[in-house]
This record gives C-alpha cells, sequence and structure tokens, in this order.
C-alpha cells in the first residue's frame, strides 16, 4: 500500500468513526447486553461480564451474556448481593470456550465482595494519583490486585479471564470495559457513567480487525498484541484527538470486521 499522510489517516478514521459510532452499531454488539440494563450497577455488572467473554462470534457472545442474564435471574445487581449458596447451583454448568464455571463462581465471588463495600466497581480502578496519569495502566494493574487480592486460594485458572499490564498484556477486553463506562458522546452506545477516569486516558482496545487496520494505515509497526502496542496505537490516536482517543476504536474495529480493511 502506497504511503498516506497522517492528515489523510485522520480523514479516513473520522469518516469511519461517524459511520460506526451510530446506535445501529449496538445491537450486533456485545455492548448490547448492558444496554440491556438502566440501573448503574447492573450496566456495569454486565458490562463487566459483555467484555470479559468478548471474544469468538459475537452472535454467540450476545447469547451466552442472555444465557447468564437468566442464571441472575434477570436482576444481575439484586443476584450478586442477596443470591445464597443454592443458587450458585444453577451457575455450575455456565461455559463460554475456555470461561468455565469456576471461572463465574469466582467472578460472583468478588462482586459480592466489592458490591457490599462500594456503590460502583469504578472505584477499583482509581488510583490515587488518577488525575496526573497519562493512561489507565495503574488503573488495570490495581484491579487486578484488587481482583485475586480479596480471597487468597483463588482458582489460579481464572487468571486468564482478567489481564494487566504486568504481564505485558494489551488488556483488550478491561479497556473495552472502560471505554463502555468512560466515553460519551450524543450518539449515546457507550455509557459514560464514570467520571473519574478522563477519555484522553483510555486505552485502545486492541482485537485482530483494530490491529490489522491500524498497521494497513502505518499506526503500528507491526501486529504483536501486547501493552506496547496498545500504549503506541493510543498516543498516534492521540495526534488525531487528543481528549477522546479511543472514540477510533469505532473506526478501526468497523473497518476490519464490515468492510475487511487489511
Amino acid at each position: 500500500m502506497q504511503a498516506i499522510s497522517s492528515l489523510q489517516v485522520k480523514e479516513i478514521l473520522d469518516k469511519a468513526y461517524l459511520r460506526y459510532n451510530t446506535p445501529q452499531f449496538i445491537e450486533q454488539d456485545p455492548i448490547a447486553i448492558p444496554h440491556l440494563f438502566s440501573q448503574k450497577q447492573d450496566i456495569e455488572i454486565m458490562g463487566f461480564f459483555a467484555a470479559t467473554l468478548a471474544w469468538g462470534n459475537r452472535t454467540t457472545i450476545i447469547k451466552k451474556c442472555k444465557e447468564l442474564i437468566t442464571l441472575f435471574d434477570n436482576a444481575p445487581y439484586q443476584f450478586i448481593l442477596q443470591h445464597q449458596e443454592s443458587d450458585l447451583k444453577a451457575l455450575q454448568h455456565f461455559k463460554h470456550r475456555t470461561f468455565q464455571p469456576t471461572d463465574l463462581l469466582y467472578f460472583v465471588a468478588f462482586l459480592r465482595y466489592w458490591y457490599e463495600k462500594h456503590t460502583s466497581l469504578e472505584t477499583a480502578f482509581l488510583v490515587p494519583t488518577q488525575a496526573q496519569e497519562i493512561d489507565v495502566k495503574k488503573s488495570l494493574i490495581q484491579f487486578h490486585e484488587f481482583f485475586f487480592g480479596f480471597l487468597s486460594d483463588y482458582p489460579k485458572r481464572t487468571q486468564k479471564h482478567i489481564a494487566t499490564p504486568l504481564r505485558n498484556s494489551a488488556c483488550k477486553r478491561l479497556n473495552l470495559f472502560l471505554r463502555w463506562m468512560v466515553r460519551k458522546d450524543s450518539q449515546k452506545v457507550d455509557f459514560g457513567l464514570w467520571h473519574g477516569i478522563s477519555t484522553r486516558q483510555l486505552i485502545c482496545p486492541c482485537d485482530v480487525h483494530v490491529e490489522r487496520v491500524a498497521l494497513h494505515l502505518g499506526l503500528i509497526p507491526k501486529i504483536q498484541s501486547n501493552w506496547q502496542t496498545a500504549q503506541l496505537l493510543t498516543q498516534k490516536l492521540r495526534t488525531f484527538d487528543a481528549e477522546d482517543p479511543v472514540k477510533y476504536d469505532f473506526a478501526l474495529f468497523g473497518l476490519g470486521a464490515y468492510e475487511n480493511w487489511g
């Protein structure tokens, strides 16, 4: 591909952002799951699960998340806080790819622990120096520590489902969840429920579509799914919009998933 200028790349991404950041995007995307709810905690909980399970076929992801909602008696927050030991039996057959019942039961245990002490999951991501941070690296590290720190005998296998930059992971699913919770604009695809993290601190979720298009446009030098690549891509996107770089996730994903760029 002939090299194109940064101005041309920005024009391509701005146009694609307008095409894909629309309410019509919601129905076929995992973000449709938290959009089924209006209460903040329900949105957080099902957004967290939908982002965690967001790999593979999106139709299957949405189907499995709806199955999970049914297991939560259609009231996730209430289930998390009020479930009895007997209620957990229904969760012991839930699976999605490598996400197994053991993982689900641990997620539920953590969420109960957290919501018994806090009104929002946001506080698990807020670090004391949040306002001064350039990105959410410390937030993701802290969340990982909280998630696996409240029980000494957590299942080691569950670590694969909560990434951390300390292991050089791109943290795609957690960055996707943060985008949903933090970003807000007139199209109302993302929720904008959280205000302690700035949109300029978000890191772009790097899935296969995003990385392929980013490489195609010269935004990253090679496809390498790690934290450095996610940071580098986001740094390039900040040159196009310093306050809301991750809005271009819509553009990069849309160009890859729907228009087969790259």
